[in-house]
């Protein structure tokens, strides 16, 4: 489990991060959700350490962040933040061996390449792991990337709007993998969305922020309702029961 207590993250004057505590459950996919500026990708690293936070307590496993061994940190939580910039010309399978590092620290024993081999065929990306990164296309990319995440072995996947920049059916396959990932692996996923129809859609438990606070959370029918949407937006929407799924329309 990951638990959150009264973390605050300040840039000059603002609380960008404002007292929020929360926890997350084991083998789900909890998605923050909430308008731009809400905190939610700034909390994502907090929890990953990849920034420092000026109160609280994160604890991952009953371990507070500090705790922890950069190493062992490393092989229980892996993030993917939503811009990668690699300097080097790279193929894919360069790329999803790099989530070994941890464990081998560049030198990759045949195990290190079992878990290399796993990740690309989760993905399908075999017929593709010998092309450069920029021969692909944006969802061939970020496939590459989950790999390297999947690759890396971690009980924890943190993923910063995985989404970004894929068309419909992109998305929606890497939707199903994230689920699979959970449901088949017992990870844990946690996600920064904007598109609640996703979460809706895929997500065990959703967290709202709105202005750096835990506006509400819950299971999907407690947070994907008009009134709550309304009020954590500011914009009205209109909520549609199709099967087991709450689709929504926003204007």
């Amino acid at each position: 489990m990951i638990e959150i207590k009264n973390v605050v993250k300040q840039y000059g004057n603002k609380n960008v991060v404002d007292n929020v505590s929360v926890k997350i459950e084991k083998g789900k996919i909890t998605s923050f959700i909430g308008p731009n500026g809400a905190g939610k990708s700034t909390l994502l690293s907090i929890i990953s350490r990849i920034i420092s936070k000026n109160q609280g307590e994160v604890f991952i496993d009953g371990k507070e962040i500090s705790q922890w061994n950069n190493d062992e940190l490393a092989k229980k939580v892996s993030i993917l933040k939503q811009t990668n910039h690699i300097n080097i010309r790279l193929t894919v399978r360069e790329l999803v061996s790099f989530g070994r590092f941890p464990y081998s620290k560049g030198k990759l024993t045949s195990e290190d390449w079992r878990y290399v081999d796993d990740a690309l065929n989760y993905m399908a990306l075999n017929d593709i792991q010998d092309k450069y990164l920029d021969e692909l296309s944006g969802g061939q990319r970020q496939r590459a990337y989950i790999a390297m995440v999947i690759a890396q072995n971690t009980e924890y996947i943190l993923l910063d709007e995985p989404l970004n920049n894929l068309d419909m059916k992109h998305s929606v396959d890497i939707m199903k993998i994230l689920r699979q990932l959970a449901d088949d692996l017992g990870k844990t996923v946690v996600i920064v969305i904007h598109d609640i129809n996703f979460a809706s859609c895929y997500s065990d438990y959703i967290i709202a922020l709105n202005d750096g606070k835990i506006a509400k959370e819950g299971v999907v029918n407690e947070i994907i309702t008009k009134s709550v949407l309304e009020e954590i937006y500011d914009m009205e929407f209109s909520i549609q029961n199709i099967e087991d799924y709450r689709i929504c329309v926003y204007y």
